[in-house]
């Protein structure tokens, strides 16, 4: 049954003027966070620091620094494995460190939780 108030929690029909102001706020700083994001470059290091990946807030590889006692032409595996593992760990960083500041934005409006 309806009680005639629209069915809004405490029976009040929100500000939609003002939730419209509040979205566009969101957006502007969702962009200017995804803008600073992507500037970012975060490490990832495997092998006691053997091979070191850094890569940038859209998980592109900047750079790759190898040690040369790692390269090791009978086991090639073993690079191919340090090199993946370094990847994997910054790109974990770079989703973690978004995922952070995403969180932290959305923290203020209410009922959205769990986006992220």
């Amino acid at each position: 049954m309806s009680n005639g108030k629209g069915g809004f929690p405490g029976g009040k029909m929100p500000d939609l003027g003002a939730l419209m102001k509040q979205a566009q706020k969101l957006q502007a700083d969702v962009q200017k966070a995804q803008e600073e994001l992507a500037q970012m470059q975060v490490d990832g290091a495997a092998g006691g620091g053997m091979v070191t990946v850094t890569v940038n807030g859209q998980h592109d590889v900047v750079k790759i620094k190898i040690d040369k006692t790692v390269v090791d032409p009978s086991d090639i595996g073993m690079l191919e494995d340090l090199v993946t593992a370094a990847i994997n760990q910054a790109n974990a960083k770079v989703r973690e460190i978004s995922k952070e500041r995403m969180s932290k934005m959305m923290g203020g409006m209410p009922g959205m939780p769990g986006l992220f």
